[in-house]
């Protein structure tokens, strides 16, 4: 078994990296050194994370459908994203004439500077946060927000009915579903009784028979992780939930008049999001860095937390190649007629689990409410729902 001072030194090994290189700088300069050597390795880190995951989104996808996936540029494959980041700096950059040129440029920056922010208040490990603020959870939604401004943004000034219906799509799909995304997080906030998020994390660093106290282990953990990942599914347009990119009716959604490095951006937003999306429900519901059993806490923290985002990815891959895209008027009755207000009773449920006290009895009372509310919901009133068929019309 390892020395805790050497697992220490493990667990801190970027932090202490990060101390030793602006050592050399003078003292004044050395808290704006280390902010800006943080926001350069997050720059760096997840871009990179995002070409990997492209080559083994491909690779997941050719195996569910039988196929091989990118197997000629590189070994594997694996500098396709080379070859793509190249295809994408060449290309001719088309902007309509009728566009709003200054506001189709801004778009795309937008949202990747949006999402960036976002990296900003996750705890990646033990003392890896780039900002620790009170309200780090507030100011991630805050800047989640912004997402939906640049996605109107793109729809608008494109000047084509296409692109303005797939925003139009986008924006009331994001919205109604960042309610949900919101609620299900002040769930947690109403137990562990702060919005920083390093403190949320350290609020379930603590275990009990090896097995560690994350909120997903409770009745109202559970309900609210669940109902996180189908709200934080729908926020990043991934399938079922990719309807404004529905290429069948809108050719491209918002980003059909874009090409280029602008439309990469785009593609490049979308995958940060996923990652940024991902790691606040690990920090949130799966303990953030804390490792899954107490005899495994010797290996560092940042693993875990990367363990806990790739998996994440790997299930929206699963997802994407499994399930076929919903109707959007069955994705909006999903979520204003299902998921908000199951949302809404678990945080009830939350606050009877809080005030309950310790003891066996409030996992029986949280539980069997959460599950016939659930049946009741699912079984009953959603397959209530008659849908007519679909009629079409066609240019005579």
């Amino acid at each position: 078994m390892l020395d805790k001072p050497i697992i220490d030194k493990m667990d801190q090994i970027f932090v202490l990296l990060q101390h030793w290189l602006v050592s050399f700088l003078p003292v004044s300069l050395q808290p704006l050194a280390a902010v800006l050597l943080s926001v350069i390795v997050i720059v760096c880190l997840f871009p990179a994370l995002f070409a990997l995951t492209t080559v083994f989104e491909r690779k997941g996808l050719g195996r569910i459908q039988n196929r091989l996936g990118p197997n000629r540029v590189g070994p594997f494959g694996f500098f396709q994203p080379i070859a793509d980041g190249i295809k994408s700096l060449t290309k001719e950059d088309i902007v309509p004439a009728s566009a709003n040129a200054p506001v189709h440029f801004l778009a795309p920056i937008v949202l990747v500077v949006a999402v960036f922010m976002g990296f900003a208040v996750l705890p990646m490990g033990r003392n890896m946060v780039l900002v620790d603020m009170d309200a780090g959870l507030l100011f991630y939604f805050a800047m989640g927000a912004s997402t939906e401004v640049s996605v109107f943004m793109a729809g608008w000034s494109s000047r084509n009915k296409y692109s303005l219906l797939g925003a139009m799509r986008a924006v009331a799909q994001m919205i109604s579903y960042e309610v949900v995304l919101l609620l299900s997080s002040v769930a947690v906030v109403m137990i562990s009784g702060t919005l920083s998020l390093p403190k949320i994390v350290e609020a379930q660093n603590q275990y009990t028979w090896d097995l560690p106290h994350w909120y997903i282990f409770t009745p109202w953990g559970l309900a609210g992780f669940v109902m996180y990942a189908i709200a934080a599914t729908a926020e990043t347009n991934r399938s079922p939930f990719d309807l404004p990119e529905g290429e069948s009716e809108l050719v491209a959604g918002y980003h059909t008049e874009y090409s280029g490095f602008k439309f990469a951006l785009f593609f490049l937003g979308e995958y940060l999001a996923m990652f940024s999306i991902s790691g606040l429900g690990a920090t949130l519901f799966l303990g953030g860095w804390t490792a899954p059993f107490s005899f495994l806490t010797f290996i560092p923290s940042w693993i875990w937390f990367f363990s806990k985002l790739m998996l994440s990815i790997f299930v929206f891959i699963w997802m994407r190649g499994t399930l076929p895209r919903l109707r959007q008027d069955q994705l909006m009755n999903f979520a204003w007629k299902f998921v908000l207000p199951f949302t809404l009773l678990n945080l009830m449920v939350t606050a009877l689990w809080r005030f309950m006290g310790e003891g066996w009895e409030r996992w029986v009372v949280c539980s069997a409410i959460l599950a016939v509310v659930w049946v009741f919901m699912g079984r009953i009133e959603m397959r209530s729902e008659h849908f007519g068929p679909r009629s079409y019309r066609y240019a005579e």
